[in-house]
């Protein structure tokens, strides 16, 4: 048996003393390694270095390296993080349904916990203390593997994390960390532990997600990539686009939920485009654009503009690029975005209440803004304290994904002699 496999008949043989234990001794867990975290941020900021060196001296993207980066400031808003996980309701045993049916059984609808989480990701430390922090408030255990650029960091958070719960009286398996090996086996154990792992929630690239969906036996929770879009609508306040559209495409651009796709609306494309396209250019911007657009681009913006291909407008860039389309009216434009879109985040730009309910209500996504940036797509900001992951699928969970999220149902009947 290797190495992840008996990991994770670790994590499924103390299963039942985590979901067992009370709220409090799962919120002092995890506020106790949110205090461990605090207290050793420097050795966790060294490991992280490590980590920055070989992604450097490998060629990672700017982007990429944003995301692996940990300072003390990141960490001290990864241990707040947590202490909000610590400090929600408890999302176990909430009656959720129940009723006396004719037999006289009393039959009540609960909530429980999944069991052993697994979590494959990529080069985001700080997936190493949400997933924790959530599978274990919902009473879960988790299996942690991420990306050997990531390995240093995710270690040593995960290692801090295992202290805190043996600390608090809770099994050592309650989280355990599954270092990244050569040839991938591990990863191919965690795919196919049937009966040992209850879920595997894979977050990272379209190709991590795909191997993931395609190859795993056990169930599976996809999470997307984000190909978000910005569509200005013929109604929209153009300086407040302009702000959306700048901070849903620059503020961040390795993550999923910025903006990596702009559609305009052809009757308001020549008062908005050009300026639009140049504050673009000068903040670094790469744009893929159609014919419409090129005809509107000023000289700046000339000097970054690529004509799009088909891949374009279906492309995660995760850089200072984007693709630009001029479209003939809304539903041209939630068409492309149903077409192109990774059902993840998507926005309109509008002055119009019909326009922004016609697009609420049709545009296929796991969020969908008015008149905001698709940047706000996160499980803090929506307050769940963090998030294991943004799901876009339809079944148990869509969007930020918190501790509730992690939760499944059982069915409890009571009765008094009954039989059939």
């Amino acid at each position: 048996m290797g190495l992840a496999l008996e990991l994770a008949r670790a994590a499924h043989d103390a299963a039942p003393d985590i979901a067992a234990a009370s709220a409090e001794a799962r919120s002092t867990a995890i506020r106790a390694a949110a205090g461990l975290l605090r207290d050793r941020s420097g050795d966790v900021v060294v490991a992280n270095a490590r980590d920055m060196a070989r992604a450097r001296e490998a060629g990672m993207s700017d982007g990429l390296l944003d995301r692996l980066m940990l300072d003390e400031g990141r960490v001290r808003s990864i241990a707040s993080a947590m202490d909000e996980v610590a400090a929600q309701p408890d999302p176990l045993g909430r009656v959720v349904g129940g009723h006396v049916n004719a037999d006289g059984l009393r039959i009540q609808k609960v909530t429980v916990p999944l069991g052993v989480v697994a979590m494959i990701y990529e080069a985001r430390p700080n997936v190493t203390a949400d997933a924790f922090a959530l599978c274990l408030r919902a009473g879960n255990a988790c299996l942690l593997k991420g990306g050997s650029a990531a390995n240093d960091s995710c270690l040593a958070i995960a290692s801090l994390c295992r202290e805190a719960c043996v600390g608090a009286g809770l099994p050592a398996a309650t989280v355990a960390y599954v270092a990244d090996d050569a040839g991938h086996t591990r990863t191919s154990e965690l795919l196919g532990a049937v009966g040992l792992v209850d879920v595997l929630i894979p977050r990272g690239g379209a190709g991590l997600i795909r191997a993931c969906v395609e190859n795993a036996k056990v169930p599976t929770i996809e999470t997307g990539t984000g190909n978000c879009h910005i569509y200005v609508h013929e109604s929209a306040d153009l300086d407040r686009a302009r702000s959306i559209v700048m901070n849903a495409k620059t503020q961040r651009v390795g993550v999923c939920n910025a903006a990596e796709s702009l559609l305009v609306d052809r009757s308001v494309a020549p008062s908005f485009l050009p300026a639009m396209l140049g504050e673009l250019a000068d903040a670094g911007v790469m744009i893929h654009g159609d014919a419409e657009s090129r005809a509107l681009a000023p000289a700046c913006a000339l000097a970054s503009f690529v004509d799009a291909t088909d891949e374009d407008w279906g492309r995660e860039y995760l850089a200072l690029e984007i693709s630009v389309r001029v479209v003939d009216g809304l539903d041209e434009a939630i068409d492309h975005i149903n077409r192109y879109g990774t059902r993840h985040s998507e926005a309109i730009v509008t002055e119009s209440y019909a326009a922004s309910e016609r697009f609420l209500a049709r545009v296929d996504a796991a969020c969908v803004y008015v008149n905001a940036s698709t940047r706000f797509t996160d499980g803090g900001v929506f307050g769940l304290g963090g998030e294991i992951g943004i799901s876009t699928q339809k079944l148990h969970a869509r969007g930020p994904m918190g501790a509730e999220a992690l939760t499944t149902t059982k069915f409890q009947i009571r009765g008094d002699g009954q039989v059939r």
